[in-house]
């Protein structure tokens, strides 16, 4: 395993901004992206061998790839008190959350291990490359981008996910045994979501280059067959209609605080003599319907900006600085002159219609058109190169709040 440190790191491609979705693509077999969608997403899983050809490429010309991080670059993020980290061990069975102090981390030719790191988009521009490369599924299903690296025997023992993976092999070897079995229940004697019994129906060794794809509910277990073994896992959430709603209602019922219209005291001049005092009254449910009608609650649009609002929110995990030396509003106009704006790698951007949500903010509301217009290039682009004649958008705007708040930060050359 030797070559896999010693060989030059592998370098992923940004994917274009206009992703070509009808033609074939190696990273899903030669199949387009519209083919994979309508096949096999959320459907059943696809293997596909060769995914990152310049893998195979190299080892044929004797030069094979090693790992865009290495391991000790792995191990250093691990130590991060701000990042997302766990380390498990098998034979018995352990869990523990980090950061870790390097004594603490296995060295690499101890077996069964696997040390967990997620978020690394954040940390790491190869992984949010990656990233990049999966666009052709909406942002809004996007978790993150996890890495394991694991000694020899390493793995989480056989469970099952409620989203779709992809699971790229990035260093040494993994073996991956999956199952459609209905049992999924769990061994409630181990510290980890282990399946009580697990029937597995199929087995493949991954190579660095192959993928796997596997959607949701479909029984996996992944076992490191070589030192430094790593796996970059692309996760897409899926959040309950019954999350989805809360987060709505909640920030529909706080964007209605303001309203004069709701400040106003129930009245019932009309109300007759009741015979019946312990039922809620007629007048009320019907004063309440109308307001409910003239507030649109009947209809999915009054609902989508708090959902929206709440997908694009951060991690919780998610740190942000202003930059060290901060522009005034004109400096910041003048910078973008010449330099790109890319959002910060822990920042969320989505859209409903021209409306963009930005770490769990409208940052189109009441804005000027042309600031409106920067924002929904940005979302879809996810960066917004030197402007010309927009610059006079530029300063004075949400752009320049989100700048100041470092969910925007100015790309380095």
């Amino acid at each position: 395993m030797t070559s896999f440190y010693l060989s030059k790191p592998y370098q992923p491609p940004q994917a274009p901004k206009s992703l070509p979705l009808n033609e074939p693509w190696a990273l899903l077999g030669q199949m387009s992206p519209q083919k994979f969608m309508k096949t096999y997403w959320h459907k059943k899983p696809l293997l596909v061998r060769g995914a990152i050809p310049a893998f195979a490429l190299s080892a044929q010309m004797g030069e094979p790839l090693s790992s865009p991080i290495s391991r000790d670059g792995l191990f250093k993020i691990a130590g991060d008190d701000i990042e997302q980290s766990r380390l498990v061990h098998s034979q018995p069975w352990s869990f523990a959350e980090g950061p870790f102090k390097k004594k603490a981390l296995p060295a690499v030719n101890t077996p069964n291990w696997t040390l967990l790191l997620q978020g690394m988009e954040a940390r790491h521009p190869a992984a949010a490359k990656i990233l990049s490369w999966f666009r052709f599924i909406p942002d809004a299903r996007l978790d993150d981008l996890m890495i394991s690296i694991a000694g020899l025997g390493g793995g989480v023992g056989p469970h099952f996910d409620s989203y779709d993976v992809f699971l790229i092999q990035m260093a040494g070897r993994r073996r991956w045994q999956i199952s459609a079995q209905n049992d999924l229940s769990l061994n409630p004697d181990l510290p980890l979501k282990i399946l009580q019994s697990f029937k597995p129906e199929q087995e493949w060794i991954l190579e660095p280059g192959d993928m796997l794809y596997l959607p949701p509910h479909i029984a996996h277990d992944g076992v490191a067959l070589d030192d430094g073994c790593q796996t970059w896992s692309v996760g897409f959430r899926s959040p309950s209609f019954k999350e989805l709603l809360q987060e709505g209602l909640w920030r529909l019922a706080e964007s209605l605080e303001d309203d004069i219209e709701l400040s106003k005291r129930f009245a019932d001049p009309k109300q007759e003599a009741s015979a019946n005092a312990e039922q809620l009254p007629q007048e009320l449910i019907k004063q309440v319907q109308q307001k409910l009608a003239d507030l649109k609650l009947d209809q999915v649009e009054t609902f989508l900006p708090g959902i929206a609002s709440y997908l694009s929110e951060p991690k919780p995990q998610a740190y942000f600085d202003a930059p060290d030396d901060l522009l005034t509003p004109e400096g910041f106009k003048k910078k973008l002159a010449s330099t790109s704006l890319i959002p910060h790698p822990q920042t969320r951007l989505l859209s409903i219609g021209s409306n963009v949500f930005c770490n769990g903010d409208n940052v189109t509301k009441d804005q000027p058109k042309g600031v409106q217009n920067l924002w929904i290039k940005l979302s879809a682009d996810k960066r917004l190169d030197p402007l010309g004649k927009m610059l006079k958008y530029a300063s004075e705007s949400s752009l320049f709040d989100a700048y100041e708040a470092g969910w925007l930060i100015f790309e380095v050359n």
